[in-house]
């Protein structure tokens, strides 16, 4: 059996992962070691919740020698705010025997504070790239002294929006330097990033996106519309027993507020929410109760299903059938972790029974029907999405609305037809006193009438 002590890491890194419980390396940990000391650049493909995070940090930590400089020597990009909080809390607790700073910037907070944390220095850096940009332009921060760089779920950043910032930060930082690279799928955005960037980077594939957990069980309902899906969702979150905590995504942030205003009568001392809409105290604090287990239950949308390391979910439920697959696979992702016991529950209109093939399709694998409750309620009632006044399964996150431009209600009146010739100086003073044609003209002029 495999252990941390085949990596013969040093003293004071080994007693802080024996501190944290670990006993096993997952394989990502075992087959991106190696490769992250060879200075190598590398790309690992894993599923979530396989400890990436730990797998890229306990290299890089166990090289990183005590230093005087005060720029940061290795920056880690992440997609969110609350990865990176997160993120920074794993690496402190890894190095807590080691003297190692550690800061963690992102915007939505008073970017000065964060400007006088670089000043005072550090050594490791993580952050989101919108504000990370920003402080490299201002001067803020200086990267000439940087020598590795860790994007994380680079998949999710680049759907965020952020591949000119990226392309950009890319750009600014010194060029000998080591990239790694991890993210969950494959697309060709993430090829692109890695054809103009990396090096022969060395691959490490764990685990496809497609690949079900098998330590998930996963079952769906067929449902309705909306509102029998709320009537569903109400009596199986009713069993707290089985039902300890509960993740349930839904496809965007509208749709989020609404499940959460539905159930909150019934569940609101015990529910919270997340969505981009939301302050960062908001979240921040809606994170940290459901993972206390102050809330038992958390609504969100997909940017939760990423990177958040959250404990002992008993029940993942997909609200919505997601349009994307993979992203079914990041949501069950969420519960299971550890080699623990997982459930996910899918609800699936008629509607959305393509995007359920796709997911299986992904998988290879037939998510199991439930017989519907008969002592749940069929609504009959449909929302104004269903109705066709909005899209259901559209992504407000992803798509602005577009606005049609249409002809004016009624002719111009005769007088609004008229050319307006500029009043009295296009008219009469214009014509008078010409302007100069050539530089110079003006004084020649004057000179002409004073001989």
């Amino acid at each position: 059996m495999s252990s941390f002590e085949k990596f013969g890491l040093r003293k004071q890194l080994h007693n802080a992962i024996e501190d944290l419980g670990f006993k096993t390396p997952t394989p990502i940990q075992e087959q991106s070691f190696s490769v992250i000391l060879s200075g190598k650049d590398m790309l690992g493909i894993a599923q979530t919740g396989t400890g990436k995070t730990l797998g890229y940090m306990m290299p890089l930590l166990d090289e990183l020698k005590y230093s005087k400089q005060s720029n940061p020597r290795i920056l880690i990009l992440v997609p969110t705010r609350e990865l990176v909080i997160q993120v920074k809390e794993e690496i402190e607790n890894f190095s807590k025997y080691l003297s190692i700073r550690t800061i963690g910037i992102y915007g939505g907070v008073n970017i000065k504070r964060q400007r006088i944390e670089l000043y005072e220095g550090c050594d490791i850096l993580v952050a989101t790239p919108g504000r990370l940009y920003d402080l490299i332009l201002n001067q803020s921060l200086v990267v000439k002294g940087l020598k590795k760089l860790v994007i994380d779920e680079v998949d999710v950043i680049l759907d965020l929006g952020f591949r000119t910032q990226i392309t950009n930060i890319l750009d600014l930082l010194p060029k000998k330097r080591q990239n790694i690279m991890f993210s969950a799928t494959m697309t060709k955005h993430v090829d692109s990033l890695i054809d103009d960037f990396f090096i022969s980077p060395v691959k490490i594939s764990i685990a496809v996106s497609g690949t079900p957990l098998d330590n998930i069980a996963q079952q769906c309902y067929k449902v309705e519309n909306f509102n029998t899906k709320i009537n569903l969702l109400t009596h199986l979150i009713a069993n707290q027993e089985e039902f300890k905590k509960v993740l349930i995504f839904v496809s965007n942030k509208k749709m989020a507020d609404k499940v959460f205003e539905l159930i909150e009568p019934e569940f609101g001392y015990e529910s919270c929410i997340i969505h981009s809409n939301k302050s960062q105290n908001y979240r921040i604090s809606s994170i940290e109760d459901f993972d206390s287990g102050k809330n038992r239950i958390l609504i969100s949308t997909d940017i939760m299903s990423r990177g958040l390391d959250l404990n002992e979910i008993s029940h993942v439920v997909n609200f919505d059938t997601p349009e994307f697959p993979e992203n079914y696979m990041h949501r069950i992702g969420r519960t299971g972790r550890a080699e623990k016991e997982g459930n996910t529950i899918l609800f699936s209109t008629d509607k959305e029974q393509p995007f359920k093939k796709k997911i299986e399709e992904l998988m290879a694998y037939e998510i199991p029907m439930v017989d519907f409750p008969k002592e749940v309620e069929i609504s009959l009632e449909l929302i104004a999405e269903e109705r066709g006044e909005d899209g259901l399964n559209k992504n407000e996150n992803r798509n602005s609305k577009k606005i049609e431009l249409t002809a004016g209600f009624h002719e111009k009146k005769e007088k609004n037809l008229k050319t307006n010739l500029g009043g009295s100086y296009r008219r009469t003073i214009k014509k008078k006193y010409k302007k100069p044609q050539k530089r110079g003209d003006k004084t020649y002029h004057k000179r002409q009438k004073r001989g």
